[in-house]
Parts: structure tokens; sequence; C-alpha cells
């Protein structure tokens, strides 16, 4: 188990996992890496950073892998819909969280070192986001989010906003560039994620690669 470390307290951790994987043509929070699904590797990997990891997904989904979710409160709705579920999940649980270190379940690159980078920038930031930028964008499902931005994020949602980057628009934002995470990525697949089956086959082929 990781030192505990004070400022942990102030940032909740969580894993976006309640998608229905319809390019993936199957659920792949189960899927393994390193004989791990890769739900509990996310969950894993959160919990070296934060006090504190919860799941957004139908609560008994994942019950087989000993995790009870959160269920989303707009359920198929789409990932924003995740992140205002978590943020309203810490406002609501009276808990000091400032933040909030959400992920998707399916990036299989990223690491500890990046993340606990992440959560020290937030916790010097005035925003109330904090996200990396790739040559694809904005990253938003490995972002930090201010508890208090529920409010701004659900008017968004509200009012018919369903794209994160749109909704994020409202908020306060700073953000990291090549600059701040290439030192963590000298082979540019921090954020990979895995949309089909042939990423997945392709991430275990390069992990295959590494280990060679």
């Amino acid at each position: 188990m990781h030192e505990e470390n004070t400022s942990e307290r102030l940032v909740h951790g969580y894993v976006l996992a309640g998608g229905g994987s319809t390019r993936f043509g199957r659920d792949k929070a189960l899927v393994e890496m390193d004989a791990t699904p890769m739900l509990l590797r996310m969950r894993t990997l959160l919990l070296e950073i934060t006090k504190e990891v919860n799941v957004i997904a139908p609560p008994e989904k994942y019950a087989a892998l000993g995790i009870t979710g959160i269920g989303d409160r707009w359920a198929g709705q789409g990932p924003l819909a995740g992140i205002i579920t978590a943020l309203l999940t810490t406002q609501e649980a009276s808990s000091e969280a400032q933040w909030n270190l959400i992920v998707g379940c399916d990036m299989p690159f990223l690491t500890r070192e990046w993340l606990a980078y992440l959560v020290v920038r937030a916790q010097a930031s005035s925003a109330e986001v904090v996200a990396p930028q790739s040559a694809q964008g904005l990253e938003p499902l490995c972002a930090c989010w201010r508890t208090t931005a529920a409010g701004k994020l659900q008017t968004s949602f509200d009012e018919g906003v369903r794209k994160i980057t749109h909704a994020m628009k409202r908020l306060q934002m700073e953000v990291l560039d090549e600059a701040d995470w290439k030192r963590f990525d000298a082979r540019g697949r921090l954020f990979w994620n895995m949309n089909t089956a042939a990423d997945y086959d392709e991430a275990k082929r390069i992990m295959e690669a590494q280990r060679a």
C-alpha cells in the first residue's frame, strides 16, 4: 500500500465504466492486460494516487470483480453524464475532496507518474478542470475536475450538450500540453485508448514487445 499523503484526501478517483462498448464488441472493462481486467487495472492505478476510488457503472455489473458501482444518473447518455455523476457523488458525500481524478477504463498506457503529476498540477490550480491536450485534442477522460464544477456541467447537460469538450467551455480550464506530459510519454501512447478489438490486440502486442 502506498504511503498516505495528506493531500490525497482532497482528491477522489473515479473510473468510468458505464458505456456500452458497442464499437469494441464486448465489455472492454473486462478485457485483460497482463492477466488483469482493465477495470481492476485502472482502479488499482488510481488507488496509488488518490485516497478513494469509485467506479461509475451499474451497481451490480462488476460484482464478480468485487466492485460495487455507482449508477450513472443519466444512463446511456455518454461519458459527460458519468463525469457529472462522479462530481455530484463527491459533493453529496460532504467530502472535503476539492478535486476528482476521472479516467476511462480503456487506457492501458497511463502511468502512476503522469497521474501523480496531473493531480499536483490540479491542486495548485485555480481552474475548474485541468486536462491534457494531445495531437488528437483535449483528453477529458484523463483529467482532474473540481467538485464545484458539477453545477455548470449539469446546466450544459440539461441544455442538451453531450460532448464533454463542449461542456468544458463553460469552465475555467487549465490545459497541459506536450511540454507538460511528453516526459511521461516518450512513445506517444499515454492517452491511447482502446475503441475497437483491433486496438486491444495492438495494445497487447505492444506490451508483449516491451517485455521481450
